[in-house]
């Protein structure tokens, strides 16, 4: 994986994960985030200096592993026009976001296909590989960002379909935050194995239908 091409596309899909976050929070009401100047695609605005700089730096110097944060999109439920929809419907804006995105790279990856002979050799590759490292880290985006574990998005959305009882102790759970996940991705990093099977199955689609084009 060429490292100076797939920083630019990680960049790129984690800022349209937040911003559709934003933008999403206030269609349902709440312009906390709009306010806070969150709603554009400038990246220095969504970046944590640790969490999207320093941290993954390091790791990927020291572990090969890539790992890190944005800041957190601002909500303030209160605002919100419906409970619990809004909330879940936030939450969910950014998985869509990436998915829908992965969908889009296909099908430009499609078209570079069927008219690659148009574009020069060298360009068409580095295109195309530009194209799939999108789709994948969308992908791998989406996935990882639906599984119930606080505080990634998925979680928001568990919240809402649990019991008054167990959703207060989800919460308490929550608190632990980045810490808390991070722990996990390093102590037990085959916990999350289970992800790479449907990243992988749905990857493999879109390679198929670009390859339909060649």
């Amino acid at each position: 994986m060429d490292f100076a091409l797939f920083i630019p596309v990680l960049l790129a899909s984690i800022v349209l994960h937040e911003v559709a976050h934003a933008w999403q929070a206030r269609r349902e009401g709440d312009p906390t985030a709009e306010d806070l100047g969150r709603i554009t695609l400038n990246p220095l605005a969504h970046l944590d200096p640790i969490g999207s700089v320093i941290l993954p730096i390091v790791l990927w110097n020291t572990t090969g592993i890539l790992f890190g944060w944005a800041k957190p999109v601002p909500v303030d439920p209160s605002r919100f026009r419906e409970h619990p929809g809004s909330h879940v419907r936030v939450a969910l804006a950014g998985i869509v976001a990436n998915l829908l995105f992965a969908l889009a790279l296909t099908l430009i990856g499609a078209a570079i296909a069927a008219f690659g002979d148009l574009i020069p050799l060298d360009l068409r590759r580095i295109l195309l590989q530009l194209t799939f490292q999108g789709i994948f880290i969308n992908v791998l985006l989406g996935v990882f960002n639906l599984l119930p574990i606080p505080p990634l998005d998925g979680s928001h959305v568990v919240l809402h379909l649990l019991p008054e009882r167990l959703a207060a102790l989800y919460r308490k759970a929550g608190r632990l935050g980045f810490a808390g996940l991070f722990l996990l991705v390093f102590l037990v990093p085959d916990s999350f194995g289970v992800l790479l099977a449907p990243v992988e199955w749905l990857v493999g689609l879109a390679d198929a239908f670009v390859r339909i084009w060649v």
